[in-house]
């Protein structure tokens, strides 16, 4: 082989691996556009939590103007608040989820949103299946799941869990309605006082009613007596 012929051979197994990875890379591009879910505090349980979800702008001429969210089983929609989300963009809940949109943005711009969560269910992990509009009517839906070994081409949003902590609870209640026992006696209402006043009056008076009884047959026999004697003394006279 020519001296020159073998100096150019490096370069141009260069020029091919690099034509090559430039082609790996074009026609991989559009897996790197996904949607994201991260949170504050990833444990199971934890209260008033905030998720950040990004949707990844993959079009090159238009612009996101919804993002569709579908809750993962132990969130309701009631239990999410939205924090942050584009300038304009509302919040919408539905029966599976929930739904934040407004004026279009601008074409490569990514989708940014925060909401704030009561509380996250006792599980290892959370699906967010997400479905993204452009500006354009093009529709990406990121809602697939593993399968075994095979990667999905548009992955749901992941959000994995630690284990909740030891002092963690479902639903805990509210500190000020918990359920403590008052052993202070209660207030006897007017009314109740009142029967109790006069039940002892009742009670009182079947008391004494057998001794006013007692006296008053007492008195009329010492009376009988008395006027059977004076009968006789007025007889024993006249005789």
């Amino acid at each position: 082989m020519p001296p020159n012929h073998a100096a150019r051979a490096p370069g141009r197994v260069v020029a091919s691996g690099a034509a090559a990875l430039t082609a790996v890379l074009t026609l991989a591009h559009p897996a790197f556009a996904h949607a994201e879910v991260e949170a504050g505090t990833a444990r199971a349980l934890a209260e008033n939590v905030r998720l950040t979800f990004v949707s990844e702008a993959e079009s090159d001429s238009a612009g996101f103007t919804r993002i569709r969210v579908v809750l993962p089983d132990g969130i309701a929609p009631g239990d999410i608040r939205l924090t942050e989300a584009p300038k304009g963009w509302k919040l919408k809940t539905a029966a599976d989820g929930y739904t934040v949109a407004g004026p279009a943005l601008k074409t490569g711009v990514d989708a940014l949103h925060r909401i704030k969560v009561r509380q996250l269910p006792d599980a290892e992990q959370l699906v967010f299946k997400t479905v993204e509009t452009y500006s354009d009517g093009e529709i990406a839906r990121w809602i697939e799941l593993p399968n075994g070994s095979v990667e999905p081409e548009q992955p749901a949003p992941v959000l994995e869990l630690n284990v909740a902590g030891a002092e963690a609870a479902p639903g805990s209640p509210d500190p000020s309605s918990s359920d403590t026992v008052d052993t202070t006696p209660a207030a006897t209402p007017a009314g109740a006082r009142s029967a109790a006043k006069a039940a002892a009056t009742q009670d009182d008076g079947a008391s004494t009613g057998p001794l006013v009884g007692s006296v008053v047959v007492a008195l009329l026999v010492l009376s009988g007596g008395a006027w059977w004697l004076s009968r006789r003394r007025a007889s024993s006279d006249v005789g």
